[in-house]
């Protein structure tokens, strides 16, 4: 076996033609965008299974495509029961926080914090999504970068500035709906593709799947209980489930790119249906990744002589694939994963620039004006979107420094995500949280997850969970110092959700909301 390689010119050729069809399909279905609802929202006009499809893809994205396989191949299976932990995020986003979302006519999930407890509180929320994401959103821009360089030999850098160009093309042109039909192709040649590459793959290892499973159970790459309770250890069952419901809980409720994607819908249930097709998905798809790593762990062992190839952790599925895949499959495989990235990528700069619009320069102003007004809107809103899209890619050529793909991607969500989710729950399940309480919580939150990544060797998978409960309780606790929120804010709590206008009813302007009775009421 070689040590080197090149694309051949039926691989260059697949790869534009898959690349040039997934841009088309892009700005084909984008259509005209006539106002920022369509441009932002796709005219709560798509349908629950598409909803579905394009949020897996959303969080799924190259990251997990790249390092799913890195992370079994190097470590063991224990990581799978972060998606057993799905099976307790869903339920509760789409039985509690999403009647929040589509009860009143939201564009980001920020404005529900604007009701519940005050304006800065939602800005300085959106200001952290806005944060965290465009971090989130450089490490996805730079998972395919890796492809392209490992591939054809570019510059890292290079690769990054290409993905992000080709990216911004279709972001700034086909808004919400172009971003949701090019997730549902992309995620079905994703699907396609990984199963190629585990076929391929079985057929070089002696003995086929039962040798390959043998090999990696020789390696512990098999190993699925680690019951260990210490919370240092890497990855153990318990940081895996407890700590991945909270990681969960801050991609499908804090997390704009998700909640964007919810509010296409036509209604409350169509997105229901979408969460619970979505989880019904996540299963099998997710599962299928990380078991690739144990048929890639099975070859390389197989093959040790291929072993001096792997240079990085997250450039095990390009290794493989352009030294033992044949034409065309290398070209569609690198295809697909910069198309996963594009609509990952373009969705979540869509989504910084609905936070910045509509929980900055345009709050309180969520109706339809002129056909000039709304022309003027979708133009500054394509401005912002390629402001993001040059902060994401600067952002992109440094993201290396954080650690391999996976870890990189819980760190952020950890760090940030958690307080932000600590808020969330504090204004759904408490009566007494206010806006000044729930903040004090918020910095001792940021507090205690940076001193705990910082000063300490607890998990990274503990993070989220440290920085919601602390934010949560001090929260809770601070607030006893304030006066108690109005009837009107616990309206928008969980005990007070039935008062909500219905969907087909419209929300409160900013003047009608500051016009209602502001007495505070006694805790039940």
């Amino acid at each position: 076996m070689t040590t080197s390689f090149t694309l051949s010119a039926t691989d260059y050729a697949v790869f534009g033609i898959y690349l040039a069809a997934s841009l088309s399909l892009g700005l084909m279905a984008g259509g005209k965008q006539k106002d920022l609802k369509t441009y932002l929202l796709a005219g709560h006009q798509m349908h629950w299974s598409l909803i579905a499809i394009s949020v897996l893809a959303a969080l799924f994205s190259g990251i997990s495509f790249l390092g799913a396989p890195a992370e079994t191949y190097h470590h063991n299976l224990v990581y799978l029961w972060t998606l057993v932990a799905y099976l307790v995020a869903t339920p509760i986003t789409t039985l509690i926080f999403l009647p929040f979302f589509f009860k009143l006519n939201f564009y980001t999930a920020y404005e529900y914090l604007e009701h519940r407890f005050s304006v800065g509180l939602r800005q300085i929320s959106s200001a952290v999504f806005i944060f965290r994401v465009s971090l989130w959103l450089a490490l996805a821009l730079f998972a395919p970068s890796l492809v392209i360089s490992e591939m054809v030999g570019l510059p890292l850098w290079i690769s990054i500035v290409v993905t992000s160009s080709c990216t911004l093309l279709y972001t700034v042109i086909g808004g919400m709906r172009a971003v949701i039909y090019t997730d549902v192709m992309q995620f079905a040649v994703l699907f396609i593709g990984i199963a190629a590459i585990v076929f391929i793959a079985l057929g070089k290892i002696p003995g086929g799947l039962e040798g390959a499973w043998q090999i990696a159970e020789a390696g512990g790459r098999t190993h699925l209980m680690d019951l260990s309770i210490s919370p240092s250890a890497r990855m153990t069952v318990w940081g895996a489930f407890i700590g991945g419901i909270f990681v969960s809980l801050v991609g499908l409720v804090t997390d704009q790119v998700s909640v964007q994607r919810y509010l296409t819908a036509a209604s409350l249930r169509e997105c229901q249906r979408a969460l619970w097709f979505k989880l019904m998905l996540t299963l099998p798809f997710v599962s299928v990744f990380y078991l690739t790593g144990l048929v890639l762990y099975a070859f390389y062992q197989s093959n040790p002589e291929m072993l001096a190839t792997l240079t990085s952790p997250d450039r095990l599925l390009p290794n493989f694939v352009i030294r033992q895949v044949a034409a065309p499959f290398p070209g569609l495989l690198v295809a697909a994963i910069l198309a996963a990235t594009m609509s990952t990528v373009s969705a979540g700069i869509n989504s910084l620039t609905t936070a910045t619009l509509m929980d900055f320069i345009y709050r309180g102003d969520n109706e339809t004006g002129s056909r000039m007004e709304e022309n003027r809107r979708v133009r500054t809103a394509r401005l912002w979107t390629v402001f993001y899209s040059g902060l994401t890619t600067l952002l992109a050529l440094g993201i290396e420094r954080l650690g391999t793909l996976i870890e990189a991607s819980k760190k952020i969500s950890g760090f940030l995500g958690g307080p932000l989710l600590g808020i969330f729950f504090l204004g759904v399940f408490s009566r007494r949280a206010n806006a000044r309480g729930t903040l004090i919580g918020a910095i001792a939150g940021f507090a205690a997850v940076f001193g705990a990544g910082a000063f300490t060797s607890i998990s990274f998978m503990w993070y989220a969970m440290v920085g919601c409960l602390v934010t949560w309780g001090v929260g809770e606790l601070a607030s006893f110092l304030f006066p108690k929120p109005t009837a009107e804010q616990l309206r928008f709590s969980f005990s007070g959700q039935k008062t909500l206008s219905r969907p087909e009813e419209p929300c409160f302007t900013s003047t009608e909301r500051h016009q209602t009775a502001k007495q505070p009421i006694e805790d039940e």
